[in-house]
């Protein structure tokens, strides 16, 4: 469980923050139609994760089976599957039974990823919007590229917002337990086999098992491990963060 856990926020929390940093400078770059863009992107933040979760579920679900006998029929790959067939990729069993755990932790990466950049996007885009443009002025005027004015002027300017969102992005990926509900029902994994199952998923089943001891200790390990790394977070932020 700690595993899963681990694996799932290491990955998804610098992937969804840089996502969400390019996202945001070009958001706030584009004129025409800025609010509506603004406006879909933000939409999975307002949408239930478990209904969300059950769409991406569909999305990569294969019905009928293309690792069975000869006789049997393979009504549809996926929707996922039918997209890379176009570019020639072989049919990949994703979340069902007999699937690979690590096809599983690219569904979950995918849509984790996707679920978080909404609240990202808006602390990013607002902190993008208050940088004093008399910066970009300056380095138009000296004929700086786009790409180091990002790095030198845009990173630092925004970097209280990144740490921000870098520290509740290690908060609630820790606390990940809905999204791998919503895919892969309350067993989760594959066939019910608990390949991805978290440390909070861990902790709903002692408690639902009535065994409240080893249920408190799991969230006692759990407070440990978030205020570990929310103090290491916070003092990699201090030594980088500019205000």
């Amino acid at each position: 469980c700690l595993v899963n856990t681990m694996l799932l926020t290491f990955l998804t929390v610098p992937i969804s923050t840089v996502l969400a940093l390019l996202i945001s400078v070009c958001l706030n770059a584009i004129r025409p139609l800025q609010r509506l863009l603004q406006t879909i992107y933000f939409l999975p933040y307002v949408t239930n994760s478990i209904a969300i979760g059950m769409v991406f579920a569909a999305m990569f679900n294969m019905v009928g089976s293309a690792f069975g006998g000869e006789n049997e029929l393979i009504i549809t790959s996926g929707i996922i599957n039918n997209v890379l067939g176009v570019f020639g990729v072989e049919p990949i069993n994703w979340i069902n039974s007999g699937s690979e755990y690590w096809a599983n932790i690219v569904v979950m990466v995918v849509y984790i990823v996707w679920n978080a950049l909404p609240f990202k996007i808006l602390i990013l885009l607002g902190g993008l919007q208050s940088i004093n443009k008399q910066y970009y002025d300056a380095a138009k005027v000296d004929g700086t590229s786009r790409a180091r004015t990002l790095w030198r002027i845009t990173v630092p300017l925004l970097s209280p917002m990144i740490a921000y969102v870098v520290i509740t992005g290690f908060i609630g990926g820790f606390k990940e337990y809905s999204s791998i509900v919503g895919i892969f029902g309350e067993d989760m994994g594959p066939a019910g086999d608990g390949s991805l199952m978290t440390i909070v998923g861990y902790i709903y089943k002692q408690i639902s098992s009535n065994s409240y001891g080893v249920a408190s200790a799991a969230s006692l390990i759990l407070f440990g491990i978030i205020l570990v790394v929310t103090l290491v977070n916070l003092y990699v932020s201090s030594k980088n963060t500019h205000y």
